[in-house]
C-alpha cells in the first residue's frame, strides 16, 4: 500500500485506490477494509510498473484475496468455527454430501413408500414426502442461525475497520447502486482483465446472472411463504404461478452464471490468483449450481414417479446451502457490501 500510494498510476482503476489515498498509515482494519473492497479485477495487475519481473514483485490482486481470505476466517461468529475457512473446499463438500444423505434417510424413515410413489402436482403433494413440521422447522432453524451468524460476522468487520454508525441516505443508496450494479468490477465500462491485458465484462454479466438469480429464488421462496401461510395456498403451484415463474427464470439465471463464474476462472491467468483460495471459490459456485440445479429438475419431473428423491436431493443441498452459509465464500459478499457503505460513507460529496 505505501508503495501503490507513492505510485498512484491506478488511482482511476477502482474504488481501492482513492480510499488508499485517503491514508497515510493503514492499520490492520484499513487492510481489511481495502482487501474487501478490491473486486479482483485484475486491471491493476497488468498496468503495475512494480509487477513481477521487477524486484518488487508487486502481485496486489493476490496479496489482497489472501487477506481477505483472512478476513473471513477473523470475523467468522462462532469464532471456533474459523478453522473452516482452511479447508473450505473439503468442509462444502462433505457437508453437501452428508446433508443430502440425511434428507434421503429421514424421508425414507418417515415415509418410506412416499418416495417412488408417482403423484400429481397437487397442493400438498411435497409434504405427502417430508411432513411440513420437518421441512419448514428444520430449514427456519439453519436459516436463523445463518443469518444471525452473517450479521454478528458484519458487526465484527464493521468494529475492526472503524465503526461508527452510517446514518447518511446518500452513503446508502450509494453503496445500495454499487452491490447491485457491480460499478467496481472491472472499472465500470472497461471490464476485467481475466487472462490477459485485454478487458471482458464476461465476469461482471456472469456474476450478475448469478446474482440476479439467488435474489429471485429468495423472492420465489417468499413469495410461497405468503402464499401459504396468508393466502392459505399449498404448493406445489401451477407453472405459470409467481412462485414457480420466480423460481424458474432465478434457477437459469444462478445455472447460467455460477456455468460462467467458473469458465471465467478455469480461462484466467493464475499469476494474480491466490491459489489457496480457488478450493473455496468451486465450492460455492458448485453448491449453487446444484441447489438451482436440483431446483429445475424437481420442477421438471414433480409429476413423476421421481418426485420423492428429487425433493429430497434438493431439500438436502439447500440444508448444506443454510449450514455452510456463514463459512463459506458467501460471505464475501457480506464484507464486500460493509466495504462499498464504508467507502461510500468516506467518499467526498461532489
Amino acid at each position: 500500500m505505501v508503495i501503490c500510494n507513492s505510485c498512484r498510476y491506478c488511482e482511476g482503476f477502482c474504488a481501492v485506490f482513492p480510499a488508499m489515498e485517503m491514508r497515510r498509515s493503514f492499520s490492520s482494519g484499513d487492510l481489511s477494509y481495502l482487501a474487501n473492497l478490491c473486486h479482483d479485477c485484475r486491471g491493476c495487475y497488468y498496468a503495475c510498473q512494480y509487477a513481477p519481473p521487477h524486484e518488487f514483485a508487486l502481485n496486489l490482486p493476490q496479496t489482497l484475496a489472501r487477506l481477505r481470505a483472512d478476513t473471513y476466517a477473523e470475523y467468522v461468529w462462532p469464532r471456533p468455527l474459523a478453522a473452516v475457512f482452511q479447508r473450505n473446499g473439503t468442509f462444502v463438500s462433505l457437508l453437501t454430501s452428508l446433508a443430502i444423505a440425511l434428507v434421503l434417510i429421514l424421508a425414507a424413515s418417515l415415509r418410506p413408500s412416499a418416495l417412488f410413489t408417482p403423484r400429481p402436482a397437487e397442493p400438498g403433494a411435497f409434504y405427502a414426502v417430508i411432513p411440513e413440521v420437518a421441512m419448514v422447522g428444520v430449514a427456519s432453524m439453519t436459516f436463523g442461525f445463518a443469518m444471525l451468524a452473517l450479521a454478528m460476522g458484519f458487526r465484527n468487520f464493521w468494529r475492526d475497520t472503524g465503526g461508527g454508525p452510517v446514518v447518511q441516505t446518500r452513503s446508502l443508496l450509494q453503496a445500495f447502486s454499487d452491490v447491485l450494479t457491480l460499478r467496481n468490477l472491472g472499472g465500470g465500462e472497461h471490464g476485467c482483465n481475466n487472462r490477459d491485458e485485454a478487458f471482458s465484462q464476461a465476469r461482471r454479466y456472469a456474476h450478475q446472472s448469478m446474482f440476479y438469480g439467488f435474489m429471485l429464488c429468495f423472492a420465489s421462496t417468499c413469495t410461497a411463504a405468503f402464499y401459504e401461510h396468508v393466502l392459505g395456498l399449498v404448493a406445489p403451484y401451477r407453472l405459470f404461478s409467481l412462485p414457480v415463474l420466480l423460481g424458474m427464470v432465478g434457477g437459469l439465471g444462478m445455472l447460467l452464471g455460477t456455468a460462467g463464474l467458473m469458465w471465467v476462472k478455469v480461462q484466467a491467468d493464475p499469476a494474480p490468483a491466490a491459489k489457496a483460495m480457488l478450493s473455496n471459490d468451486y465450492a460455492l459456485l458448485a453448491q449453487l449450481f446444484l441447489a438451482a440445479a436440483t431446483g429445475l429438475l424437481l420442477l421438471i419431473s414433480r409429476d413423476t414417479r421421481m418426485m420423492g428423491v428429487l425433493l429430497a436431493l434438493h431439500l438436502g443441498v439447500i440444508l448444506s446451502f443454510f449450514l455452510a452459509l456463514p463459512y463459506s465464500k458467501f460471505v464475501h459478499g457480506i464484507y464486500r457490501s460493509a466495504a462499498l457503505l464504508r467507502n461510500a460513507a468516506e467518499r467526498p460529496t461532489k
